[in-house]
């Protein structure tokens, strides 16, 4: 429920570094149950890398993640998926020669139950539906976003997380990748979104993070950062 006393995903001075580079210094955020929760950051802010330690592709130095109260540091990706996190890559990170469905199928493969329903994803994203034996390295940019999503949705999470969803694509596409995420958590998914589209990703959100440099500078609710005159100078150029 929005605003419950314990977290759904919970970082707590989060340290990584790459050989002798530190790259997240003490990261401390939070994520409760219903909510959209943006970061915000310039690129080389370690944004990516933070997604990554959630995940247990970049190990932590020092720190920690809880997920539903349950220390998830240093965990295999495949068992913090089956506790029901799902990640959205930067780039999408597709299989292009596979087809849709059998993108589809491999998002929901670490559920092992069998039949999977998909018609909540087709109703969300009905072009996949049309492309289902399409090669997914020939779709456009837009449908290749929303099967990356589509994909992550399969393993049904409790938590998704998006990292960059509306780099390289057009205005428009932009916002229909954003508004699905906005139904998605107004259907009860819970969101962390990493996104680099201040002004949309903040409309949709409730909290924010700035992370400047692996630090978090600024947080806050989305929006009474949107209308603060030094992010929108720094990050809208206005």
């Amino acid at each position: 429920m929005l605003g419950a006393a314990e977290p759904l995903l919970d970082i707590r001075q989060l340290n990584v570094s790459y050989e002798n580079l530190q790259v997240l210094w003490d990261v401390t955020l939070h994520v409760h149950e219903g909510e959209i929760v943006t970061i915000l950051g310039a690129n080389g802010a370690g944004k990516t890398t933070l997604v990554q330690s959630i995940f247990g592709l970049t190990r932590a130095s020092r720190g920690s993640v809880l997920f539903q109260g349950d220390d998830i540091t240093g965990r295999t990706p495949d068992i913090i998926v089956r506790k029901g996190l799902s990640l959205v890559p930067e780039k999408r990170e597709l299989f292009p020669k596979m087809t849709v469905l059998e993108n589809l199928d491999l998002g929901g493969y670490a559920l092992n139950t069998g039949a999977v329903d998909r018609t909540d994803l087709y109703d969300l994203f009905p072009v996949l539906q049309e492309r289902e034996s399409q090669l997914a390295g020939t779709l456009s940019g837009g449908e290749q976003q929303m099967l990356a999503i589509a994909r992550a949705l399969m393993a049904r999470p409790s938590l998704l997380v998006l990292d960059e969803p509306s780099l390289g694509l057009s205005p428009l596409l932009v916002t229909t990748v954003l508004d699905s995420i906005q139904k998605l958590n107004h259907n009860g998914l819970t969101i962390l979104l990493v996104e680099q589209n201040v002004q949309h990703a903040l409309e949709i959100s409730h909290r924010a993070y700035i992370l400047e440099n692996g630090r978090v500078t600024r947080e806050g609710s989305a929006s009474d950062l949107l209308s603060d005159s030094d992010i929108r100078a720094a990050y809208l150029g206005i």
